[in-house]
Formats: structure tokens, C-alpha cells, sequence
């Protein structure tokens, strides 16, 4: 129990390390919050006059919940950019160097850019009402869709922090980016994959940013896809698994390669 108070103790410490750097630099704060908005307004109105639902029905009520999901799972390039610039500076070095729990440092940048996340999701979804997007479930299934969202982010941000110390500078994370934004637009955030080439649709249907775009589209209760492979007819289970195996993948290879660095 006293490693366990400790490794809390110490992962709380690190969080507030990078809170204060928010309050120093509330512009980039600024930006990385409205960024995701300015994507969402541009969709929607310059893209979502031409754009068709199969089966009929609002274009913004299909595209909310897939950007919202697109928003969770771009947050790994900040996470990477910020533990490669520890590296580079000495700053992980001072911080193995110290009594401290050593898995703190990696939770507690977890548990910041949590924080970021979330308040990056209230932001999106006022802008989303804001445009007239609503849902109709209840709130239990607002909730639920939310909490899937937030798991997506905290498995994409685990896979960030592994990358980011395999990368070890900041200009590999460019290379990372470059893969990225593909990955992200090959799903079924902005259109349904029944219209993509069968090949390429079948990689968005499977994609886990796909599963949790589908599934927050289920529990707010607006109009999805009418796939009918295994993928489109369970994603709420889909948004569970995928985010779950990556933490699985990740999570212990981050802890490893961060034990490793500089041997």
C-alpha cells in the first residue's frame, strides 16, 4: 500500500507539473482546443450540402459523433511532441534519476492530457449544438457514448507515449503525423464505407476509430451507416475491445521503453 500511495502521490505531482505549463502558455492551450471546432464548422458547412446519409436524414447528426471520435483519437501527435521534447532537454533523465515512483511520470502525462481530452470534448459538443447537431437517447446513453469516447483517447494516448519514446526527437514525429491523419480519415467519421472501394471500405469498417464513431452514434441516437457485417452491427462492443487491446499493447511497452532509456 505505501508503493501504491506513492506512485499516486507521485503521478498527481507530475500532472500539476504540466498544469502549470498550461498556465503559462494558455495560447497553445487555446489552439489545440479550437482547432478540432474550426474542423467541425468546415465539415459542416462547406462539405455538408453535397454529402448524403444512406437512407436519408441530417448530415450533422452523422457527423458530430465521427468527429467527436476523430478529435479523441488525434490527440497522440501533442503527447509525442511533448515526451520527445522531455528527452531531448534532460527532463526524463532528472526525473529517473529521482526517488520518485518511476511509473508517475508516464501516468501523470496520461492524466494530463485526460484533462485536455475532456475539456477538449465539452468544447466539441457545445460546438455541436451550436450547429444544431442534438442527440435522442437518454442521458445514461449520452453518458455511456461519451465514456467510450474518452476510453479511445486514453488508449490513443498510450500509443502516443509509446511512440513517442521510441521516436526519442521531434522530428520523427512528423513521420508519425504523416500516418496519422490518413488512418483517421480512412473510417467512417465522414461518410459511410458502403460508398469507398470494397477493399478500402472494408479497412474503415474495421478501424477502432470506426467502432467508436458508431457507437457514439448509437447511444446519442442519431443516424449511422446500414452496414451489415459483424463490425456495423456491434460497435458498441467494437469501442470497448479495440481501446481495451491497445492499452493491453502499449501501456506495458511504454513502462518498458521508458525503464530502457538511454541503456
Amino acid at each position: 500500500m505505501g508503493r501504491l500511495t506513492r506512485a499516486v502521490t507521485d503521478s498527481i505531482t507530475m500532472t500539476r507539473r504540466g498544469l502549470a505549463h498550461w498556465v503559462r502558455q494558455p495560447g497553445t492551450v487555446a489552439t489545440g482546443l479550437l482547432f478540432p471546432v474550426m474542423m467541425l464548422v468546415m465539415f459542416a458547412y462547406f462539405l455538408g450540402g453535397g454529402m448524403a446519409i444512406p437512407g436519408g436524414g441530417d448530415y450533422t447528426e452523422f457527423l458530430v459523433p465521427g468527429m467527436l471520435a476523430l478529435t479523441m483519437a488525434f490527440g497522440l501527435e501533442a503527447t509525442m511532441v511533448a515526451l520527445t521534447q522531455d528527452i531531448n532537454r534532460g527532463v526524463l533523465d532528472r526525473f529517473r534519476s529521482m526517488p520518485i515512483a518511476p511509473s508517475s511520470v508516464l501516468v501523470g502525462r496520461s492524466l494530463l492530457d485526460m484533462i485536455e481530452s475532456a475539456a477538449s470534448l465539452l468544447v466539441m459538443i457545445g460546438a455541436g449544438l451550436a450547429i444544431g447537431w442534438r442527440w435522442h437517447g437518454s442521458l445514461a446513453e449520452a453518458l455511456a457514448a461519451v465514456g467510450l469516447l474518452l476510453l479511445l483517447r486514453f488508449a490513443m494516448l498510450w500509443v502516443g507515449i509509446y511512440l513517442g519514446l521510441v521516436a526519442g526527437k521531434p522530428e520523427m514525429v512528423q513521420a508519425v503525423q504523416i500516418l496519422v491523419w490518413p488512418v483517421g480519415f480512412l473510417s467512417n467519421a465522414f461518410t459511410s464505407p458502403d460508398t469507398m472501394p470494397r477493399w478500402m471500405g472494408v479497412i474503415a469498417e474495421w478501424n477502432p476509430m470506426s467502432a467508436t464513431a458508431g457507437a457514439a452514434r448509437e447511444l446519442f441516437g442519431n443516424r449511422g451507416w446500414s452496414g451489415d457485417g459483424w463490425a456495423a452491427t456491434h460497435p458498441v462492443l467494437l469501442a470497448v475491445a479495440w481501446p481495451l487491446l491497445l492499452l493491453a499493447l502499449c501501456a506495458p511497452l511504454a513502462m518498458r521503453r521508458f525503464s530502457r532509456l538511454n541503456d
